[in-house]
């Protein structure tokens, strides 16, 4: 690790367990163990209104491993700026793209001090990765902290990561501006992936979600598929195009494709060219 990393790592990292996060709140939806009472509160309600959260949870886990798989098996992709990563869970980024390339480089990237501590911890021995204390919101810093430009070459492609994290953020928040942000900074043959809560006409239980999230975790925009769209504006759709996230290269026949537990959270992913 990084001098400044050293430093970081000595520091003592003061956790607010009054106050979910985003982060603690996706660690109980995948069955962790790092989280507290307020996370499973919030969690609790969300499942009360939409039972199959856990479900969408762990598609979302999918095809983060589909799309890094593919990306560093089939498209030589060595470095991959995970944003909005949460807490280290079962197959994260770098262990699929390290099993595809030893030498690929993964930066996390997360708001929770908590997701510093732990994947520090986990990822100590581990050369190519990072993980780094910063607010998406503010692009340029998470472009210049020095663990990223330590490890991410940006004169050459790099997968951008936006996997659960834009549903929160607030329209106000401008996400659209810090995609435009993140795609201006990296070159032609760099790949943008991109997963979000999907509002569905068809399903009243979206809408109350939302509400639900917003009053109690602060956060959780569920978006229209035209609104998800706007985010991959610039960008070559790569097949089979933004879609629910598990029929995007499915492992297996997906065989009911009308479920909310499969098109609540829809996805894809684009190349800068």
């Amino acid at each position: 690790m990084s001098s400044d990393s050293a430093a970081v790592d000595s520091e003592i990292v003061v956790l607010d367990n009054g106050v979910p996060t985003a982060a603690r709140v996706y660690d109980v939806m995948l069955n962790g163990k790092d989280n507290y009472a307020i996370d499973r509160q919030v969690a609790e309600a969300s499942l009360s209104v939409m039972p199959e959260l856990k479900e969408i949870a762990l598609h979302n886990r999918a095809i983060l491993h589909r799309v890094v798989r593919h990306l560093a098996a089939e498209q030589g992709i060595t470095q991959f700026l995970d944003l909005g990563s949460g807490l280290p869970t079962a197959r994260n980024t770098h262990e699929v793209a390290q099993e595809a390339n030893p030498d690929a480089k993964v930066v996390y990237v997360d708001i929770d001090p908590i997701v510093l501590a732990h994947g520090r911890a986990l990822l100590q021995d581990n050369e190519n990765t990072r993980v780094v204390t910063a607010d998406l919101r503010k692009p340029e810093e998470v472009l210049s902290h020095p663990d990223v430009q330590e490890m991410i070459d940006f004169s050459k492609p790099v997968c951008v990561m936006l996997c659960g994290i834009l549903h929160h953020l607030a329209d106000d928040e401008d996400p659209k501006g810090i995609v435009q942000a993140l795609r201006e900074a990296v070159v032609p043959g760099s790949y943008f992936f991109i997963t979000n809560f999907t509002r569905l006409s068809d399903s009243p239980e979206s809408e109350e979600l939302e509400k639900v999230l917003l009053s109690q975790l602060g956060t959780g925009r569920v978006r229209t598929p035209a609104e998800l769209e706007e985010f991959f504006e610039g960008l070559e759709i790569l097949a089979p195009g933004i879609v629910p996230l598990p029929l995007w290269r499915p492992d297996e026949i997906v065989t009911d494709a009308t479920t909310i537990g499969v098109r609540f959270m829809t996805g894809g992913v684009g190349r800068k060219n």
